[in-house]
């Protein structure tokens, strides 16, 4: 039988003596009459492959996509540039096709693609430890908060009102599951209200502060001040950060943070349209047997070589059930490989020249939007990486429609998750866009085009 092609009568007929049935309503008669489909769904007529290929194609040109429109939305999922090297190398059969390594002896590659993922982000994030990576960037959080409850022996977490959205709508769903309290901080000018802050930390209950620099609105937040806050109460200080951003900025790692979390979608990973990418932990030596996760080590085998495996697998689920850390029992491999190649290919110079190139453009689409009289920014005196938030004088909306009638995908709506930010206008700028992308944003935002 043909891999892609229905039995034949022939074929079912044979299948039918092979049965003892004389008929398809005789196989099926256990299959109450009441319940069974008597008139088949209306199908179109088959397709030879040639036409399957030519209408598949016509379906996929209706998606407007950053390959053919320049990207002005991010709000998590970003536009930026991969070498072509990385597609090859993670294209490589011994990595699309491995599975869990549990057999050290026969995985050493995969192991070490793993190790040295947990090396860059260890550097990165100025932390002692990372595993192998999370589902994603939300997750990661989450399971930071559970973490922290369960180091604290404390029950209620704090984050922002300028974390993402969707990680805040995981954060609570885990702590519904685990009985954990919840509270969010106001975040008046776009950073976390430290007098806020104080009053939430005053009752000497927080297992755990979770921020987000770069935040939600691309503001970069006083990481230091809040840590000293959430330490001084006796709780955790998480900080949900971004791979590339830390190629210019701090690593939170110095400046407090006890657990530090992100989605790495940004190194080397496409958008695809919102995913698959991968998120990442990494915590320091006190925390790290009740990290969640797999965490690849190194070591020497019995003829002193170095050699690499799966370790501290006790607190796993595959091993400890529902005494786990954690239920998350896989990770992000093939994503992380992906986000290894980049990082290497770029190395600290040119995370640092990317970084500083977002920082020119942003700063210069700011400026020729607010030049347009038609745009405002909505936090003064905010440092930025990458997004800004605008006010404008048009419902979102309209704006985002004018321009992709114009061949240009716009930026985020901010009102919906934030009625106070009337009009708010996302707006992400990365290192793939040029100056003529820009100043056509510029004018058909403006309306001098």
């Amino acid at each position: 039988m043909s891999r892609y092609i229905p039995a034949t009568a022939e074929e079912r007929r044979r299948m039918l003596e092979y049965l003892g049935a004389d008929s398809m309503d005789t196989l099926f008669s256990g299959i109450p009459e009441k319940v069974r489909q008597k008139n088949p769904p209306r199908l179109p007529d088959p397709l030879s492959e040639p036409e399957m290929v030519r209408d598949l194609r016509v379906l996929a040109g209706r998606n407007r996509n950053a390959d053919d429109l320049p990207c002005f939305l991010g709000a998590g999922v970003y536009d930026h540039f991969i070498p072509a090297a990385v597609d090859s190398i993670v294209s490589r059969g011994e990595f699309t096709t491995s599975y869990t390594p549990y057999q050290p002896e026969v995985a050493q590659g995969t192991l070490q693609s793993i190790f040295q993922y947990q090396t860059m982000v260890c550097e990165l994030t100025g932390m002692e430890i990372s595993n192998a990576s999370m589902y994603d960037g939300a997750t990661a959080a989450a399971e930071a908060a559970v973490l922290a409850a369960s180091s604290t022996k404390r029950k209620k977490i704090l984050w922002g009102r300028n974390v993402n959205p969707q990680t805040r709508e995981v954060l609570k769903t885990y702590c519904w599951s685990r009985n954990l309290e919840f509270g969010e901080l106001p975040a008046e000018n776009g950073r976390i209200d430290h007098a806020a802050l104080e009053k939430m930390l005053a009752g000497g209950d927080t297992a755990a502060l979770v921020v987000q620099s770069p935040n939600f609105f691309g503001n970069i937040e006083d990481l230091k001040t809040l840590g000293e806050a959430v330490h001084g109460a006796g709780g955790l200080f998480i900080v949900s950060t971004d791979l590339l951003a830390l190629g210019i900025l701090e690593a939170p790692g110095k400046l407090g943070a006890d657990i530090v979390v992100g989605d790495g979608q940004s190194v080397g990973n496409p958008m695809n349209f919102g995913g698959p990418a991968f998120g990442f932990i990494a915590v320091n030596k006190p925390l790290m047997r009740k990290m969640p996760g797999r965490i690849c080590g190194q070591t020497v085998d019995g003829k002193g070589r170095r050699t690499f495996v799966l370790t501290l697998q006790a607190r796993e689920q595959h091993i400890r059930r529902e005494k786990a850390t954690s239920n998350i029992c896989s990770n992000q491999n093939l994503c992380i490989v992906a986000a290894s190649v980049y990082l290497s290919l770029m190395g600290p110079g040119g995370l640092r020249e990317t970084g500083e190139q977002i920082l020119a453009k942003t700063a210069y689409t700011v400026d020729q939007l607010e030049k347009t009289g038609k745009f405002r920014r909505a936090f003064n005196g905010v440092p930025s990486f990458r997004e800004t938030v605008l006010l404008c004088d048009e419902p979102v909306a309209d704006l985002n429609r004018r321009l992709l009638d114009a061949g240009i995908i716009g930026g985020y709506e901010l009102e919906p998750e934030y009625p106070r930010l009337k009009n708010g206008w996302l707006v992400a700028v990365t290192e793939n866009r040029t100056k003529e992308e820009i100043d056509r944003l510029a004018a058909v935002a403006g309306g001098d085009a």
